[in-house]
């Protein structure tokens, strides 16, 4: 009967052994197992969050908010809620969707106030509304710039009105909130004016004031140039800027693979001339020689005396009615004489002639363009030589005389020289100071961001895997007593008592089945061995069975 009861405990799991009380602490040791491997895992798996917006209006947060919630995106907030964060992977993919729905809207309302308007609304809202936008989009616009973080853009716009001869100007105020650090300078301030001018009809750029956060005006004049002096052109002081970096690029970079980069030092101060001048002038040359000069015009007349009207002339007779006679020989010095007829037909006939001659003339239209170069003031130094010697050394020698020329006459060739316009070139050579080397400071190991990046990653790791190891060091007893094999079966109960034996120790407290039964066994077996022999005899006899 004891031997089929051992058979049918060897039978049964090793789980429905356990004491009821340590079955409960070993269920209690594995869910708490789990539950740290579970957490450990998840938080090493959580994904790292980063800033999406931040500096929300409480309308544009809801809006982005709704929208994180229909694509199902986690989200949190920080700062206070001054920051909504979301998973890094998703920052740039959300930023290009949010900006196609037109979020966030920076709490500016532009002209989609028009998309609203009510039937019936008056002439006077309907103003307003379009004022309002269009100032929400000047501010929009403003806003685009990498300095500026916020802009206000308020408009003073009159109402035409056929009573009044002169209208009132439109005038305009941009109040502008650079982000820490940033400045604007006096082009990108003239941008902003042009831009609002440009963008409200009839309105001019001296009408317009940019103001910052910290109350400074930066558009004193009205042009963007923030002087109130002389109008200084900002575009001329550009120009000339670099005209002057041209010429000193072109210099260096020719004197570079001569000496050296860090060798050569140029500085070049241009005079130009902005002034614009048209010019027209007419020129008339001296009269040439008839025959080489071009004819106009040229008019002949002739003019011959009719015979009534010819005075009476000759002997009155017969001879004055007869023909004229040819002539006879001739009377004095070998002329022949004239009859009285042909003195009186070349005294009737005249002829008049008038010739017009080109006259030589030129003119010319010139017009001087802006930006003339008037003067050229040019200033080079150049350091020593370095020398090497045999040993290795390195020493600085002086340019020779006849270097300095050559460079002298390169620098001429790059800058154009031109001594009557009064160009002037100075060429120095003198050794350089080196720059003492700046010491860094050596950031502590345990300063490093990347050290303190790698250690709170690896931290992940380091944390799961002590998780782990306790995890395994608590289950390890609880596998060891399950994997032991069966202990002997129970003795019977007369043979668990101690005998009676005054002088013997006291019987030891029940601490559990297993114990116990051991320490009986035992204590049998030394106080009567021979039923310990035959427990064994039967065991082998039913092996045998």
């Amino acid at each position: 009967m004891s031997g089929q009861s051992e058979t049918m405990s060897q039978r049964l799991p090793s789980w429905t052994r356990i004491p009821p009380q340590q079955l409960l602490a070993l269920l209690v040791v594995v869910a708490t197992a789990i539950a740290l491997l579970v957490g450990g895992w998840m938080w090493s798996t959580a994904p790292d969050y980063k800033v999406l917006y931040s500096n929300l209006s409480d309308k544009d947060g809801g809006a982005v908010i709704a929208a994180l919630q229909q694509q199902n995106i986690p989200y949190k907030f920080a700062e206070g809620g001054g920051a909504l964060l979301v998973p890094a992977e998703h920052v740039h993919d959300l930023r290009l969707k949010l900006a196609a729905q037109g979020l966030p809207k920076g709490g500016i309302v532009g002209l989609e106030l028009m998309e609203g308007q009510r039937f019936g609304s008056s002439q006077f809202l309907e103003q307003v509304n379009y004022q309002r936008g269009l100032e929400g989009e000047l501010a929009r616009s403003i806003q685009s710039l990498q300095a500026v973080q916020g802009a206000r853009v308020h408009l003073a716009l009159s109402r035409g009105t056929a009573f009044l001869r002169e209208q009132a100007k439109p005038s305009a105020s941009v109040l502008v909130q650079l982000h820490p650090g940033r400045t604007l300078d006096p082009m990108q301030v003239a941008a902003i004016v042009h831009l609002v001018s440009n963008s409200v009809p009839d309105l001019s750029t001296k009408n317009v004031s940019v103001v910052d956060q910290n109350g400074s005006l930066l558009s004193a004049d009205g042009n963007g140039s923030g002087t109130s002096g002389a109008n200084i052109d900002t575009k001329q002081l550009k120009y000339r800027q670099e005209t002057e970096q041209s010429y000193i690029k072109r210099i260096e970079a020719i004197l570079a693979p001569v000496l050296g980069n860090a060798n050569v030092r140029a500085q070049v101060s241009a005079e130009l001339d902005f002034s614009e001048v048209e010019q027209a002038e007419e020129t008339y040359k001296p009269n040439q020689k008839a025959e080489d000069a071009a004819i106009r015009t040229s008019q002949t007349s002739e003019q011959t005396a009719a015979g009534n009207n010819a005075a009476a002339s000759g002997v009155p007779g017969a001879l004055t009615n007869q023909p004229p006679q040819t002539g006879g020989a001739p009377l004095e010095g070998g002329k022949q004489a004239q009859s009285p007829s042909a003195a009186v037909a070349a005294a009737n006939l005249r002829k008049e002639s008038a010739v017009s001659y080109e006259v030589d003339k030129s003119i010319r239209h010139t017009r001087i363009a802006q930006g003339r170069l008037k003067r050229l003031s040019v200033a080079v130094v150049l350091n020593d030589r370095k020398v090497t010697d045999d040993k290795g050394k390195v020493t600085s020698k002086p340019l020779t005389d006849a270097e300095k020329q050559q460079i002298t006459e390169l620098v001429k060739g790059v800058m154009g020289y031109d001594k009557d316009r009064g160009d002037t070139l100075s060429v120095i050579n003198s050794a350089f100071n080196a720059p003492e080397a700046e010491k860094i400071a050596d950031v502590p190991l345990w300063k490093d961001p990347s050290t303190i990046a790698m250690a709170k990653e690896g931290g992940k790791y380091l944390l799961l895997a002590a998780l782990v190891l306790f995890v395994l060091m608590k289950l390890k007893p609880v596998i060891r007593n399950l994997s032991r094999p069966p202990g002997p079966p129970a003795a019977p109960v007369e043979l668990l008592q101690a005998p009676e034996n005054p002088e013997g120790p006291a019987p030891r407290p029940q601490i559990d089945r297993y114990e116990t039964t051991l320490q009986s066994a035992k204590q049998i077996a030394r106080q009567d061995p021979k039923i310990v022999a035959n427990v064994v005899k039967d065991w082998v006899a039913g092996n045998e069975q």
